[in-house]
């Protein structure tokens, strides 16, 4: 975190920590001066003569002082030391999500939204509680009972800065061995908190779906056994923070305890006076005060460390996927893709593409097709990079697609996927994020473009209709048609249309067919498709089947060959007219 803490480049956040721990110090040296007065007016006040009231008068003026400096010091410190703080909760926090989003596809699939969120938010979390606890409240109380100890040991006789010193060792040392033993009960709560409400944020988006099958109490049940698992760990680490609790409490008497009979028996032979008795006792309980707030601290310190661990744990999740040492930007010229003998595997026990090899000449329209499973969607999750090819390469014109850089590779290439998103915002703003530039006309036009802008106008809101949680007040067909006209907004020099029309009705079809062939007549287009009849215009079409290419060629001469394509098309066409009837 030292980087974040003191960051190159920001001398005014690097100004702010030096003045902070000037602050700090000032204020223990202030604080660790307070019993001295105190023990001057006592000693003066004990003497009985008339005329030296005006002595204790002015230690206790000055015992005031002392006591506001070291007050303001505090206050001060820390509201110089805001800035650092929070600019280090900012930077670590945009760190991380950075890097998930640097992440590749797999990781993101293999996750639990809502138990990442909770990752996040309890990282965030910590960071702020170290740093507020680790620089500002457990260095100080070292340094004051450095400077108590020194005093003791000066002033009077060893004894009591060692009796001080074991009193801090022991009660450390003991702070230190059952918050280490409690930290796994700890570790299970955040597990089991985690899992709860990744099982809560899971059911949840799901609602429809547990509806659809009235599974309402069988969703309570699984929450509720994780809710129970939590029960049980929250109960462990209350019951040994109580075992914490009472043996802290019982060093920090016997030590105090042990001081106070010295003392009195100093002040009894006469070698000490009632003010050093009064500086010993005072200095023992400014001591008892931070002491006792200790262990609460470095369990905060270790629950904050424990939070942060997964956070930190994401952040060193290495990028399946990242950019070469320098990478250049895509080069579009004409936009001709290439996959050369490309072959891919999620696992290595099943192999989905093999020896793929096929073209898309610039200005053209290519589609794949095949039945499900047979690999068509993961081409497009290769042409984007959200994963390497295990084999083989893919060339958009004539540059390996692994030798540019991400960003100006998904920049060339606008998509239209089969499972449209949207994010919970206004309509136009999931349009305009294709090109949160763009002007508002541009926006509008976009949408008339993907046949839209109509719907959209007989909304009582307009373009500012909310959409809800990943565009469910929308139907499917009003969503696919956000997706087109977000994506004919970004104007890519490649379109990618993964079953882009599947969610709409015929004659919708048939109009956004119309649209996509004008704005992709001059760009390179790559069509995924399972319904053949939204494809029959294109040049070349693909036949995948377990992921080889079987077939290719134009409509009318696949269904000449009488092969996979055209036992397809047979069936389409049959199930079309059992749908009419």
């Amino acid at each position: 975190m030292l980087p974040y803490v003191w960051p190159k480049g920001a001398p005014e956040l690097r100004a702010r920590v030096v003045l902070a721990f000037l602050l700090l110090i000032g204020g223990k040296y202030a604080t660790v001066n307070v019993p001295i007065l105190y023990k001057g007016a006592v000693d003066a006040l004990a003497v009985g003569v008339p005329h030296a009231i005006a002595v204790p008068v002015a230690l206790i003026v000055g015992y005031g002082v002392l006591r506001v400096i070291a007050s303001a010091a505090a206050e001060l410190r820390d509201a110089v030391f805001a800035k650092v703080g929070q600019r280090a909760i900012r930077s670590l926090g945009l760190a991380t999500f950075r890097h998930l989003h640097a992440l590749s596809l797999r990781f993101h699939l293999e996750r639990q939204t809502g138990g990442l969120s909770r990752v996040i938010e309890r990282g965030t979390s910590g960071i702020d509680n170290l740093l507020s606890y680790l620089v500002f409240m457990i260095l100080p109380t070292f340094v004051e009972m450095a400077l108590v100890c020194g005093i003791l040991w000066g002033l009077y006789d060893v004894s009591y800065a060692g009796v001080t010193f074991v009193t801090i060792v022991a009660y450390i040392a003991y702070t230190l061995l059952i918050t280490e033993w409690r930290t796994k009960y700890r570790r299970q709560m955040n597990e089991t908190e985690e899992e709860a409400h990744a099982k809560a944020v899971d059911s949840l988006l799901n609602y429809e779906t547990v509806k659809y099958f009235g599974n309402e109490e069988h969703e309570a049940r699984r929450f509720d056994t994780a809710l129970a698992r939590y029960e049980r760990a929250s109960v462990k680490s209350a019951t040994t923070l109580s075992i914490l609790n009472v043996g802290q409490g019982f060093i920090i008497a016997v030590g105090v305890t042990l001081i106070m009979i010295m003392a009195g028996y100093g002040v009894a032979d006469g070698t000490m006076t009632v003010g050093d008795f009064v500086l010993v006792n005072a200095y023992l309980i400014q001591l008892y005060l931070p002491l006792n707030f200790l262990g609460n601290v470095y369990r905060q310190i270790k629950q904050s460390i424990i939070d942060m661990e997964r956070m930190f744990q994401l952040l060193e999740v290495e990028r399946e996927v990242a950019d070469r040492p320098g990478a250049a930007a895509l080069q579009v010229s004409g936009g001709r893709i290439e996959f050369r003998k490309v072959g891919f595997s999620y696992e290595r026990e099943r192999q989905i593409l093999d020896e793929v090899d096929f073209a898309v000449e610039p200005g053209t329209t290519v589609a794949i097709v095949g039945p499900s499973g047979a690999g068509k969607s993961t081409i497009s999750r290769l042409l984007f990079r959200f994963y390497d090819v295990s084999e083989g390469a893919i060339l958009i014109d004539g540059q390996d697609i692994r030798e540019v850089t991400q960003a100006s590779l998904r920049a060339s290439i606008g998509i239209v996927p089969q499972d449209t998103v949207l994010f919970n915002d206004t309509i136009y703003y999931n349009i305009a994020y294709g090109r949160p530039d763009a002007s508002r006309a541009e926006v509008e036009q976009a949408a008339r473009l993907a046949q839209i802008q109509r719907f959209v106008e007989s909304l009582p809101a307009g373009y500012d209709t909310m959409v809800g949680e990943r565009g469910l007040k929308l139907s499917g067909g009003e969503k696919q048609r956000v997706a087109i006209a977000r994506t004919l907004l970004k104007h890519p020099s490649i379109f990618l249309f993964d079953e882009a029309t599947s969610a709409l009705d015929t004659h919708t079809e048939k109009e956004i067919q119309a649209s996509l062939r004008e704005v992709s007549r001059s760009r390179t287009t790559l069509v995924i498709a399972h319904r053949l009849s939204t494809v029959i215009d294109a040049d070349q079409i693909l036949v995948l089947d377990r992921g080889r290419i079987v077939e290719r060629g134009r409509h009318i001469e696949l269904l000449a060959k009488d092969g996979l394509y055209a036992s397809m098309w047979r069936r389409q066409q049959e199930a079309a007219r059992e749908g009419l009837t």
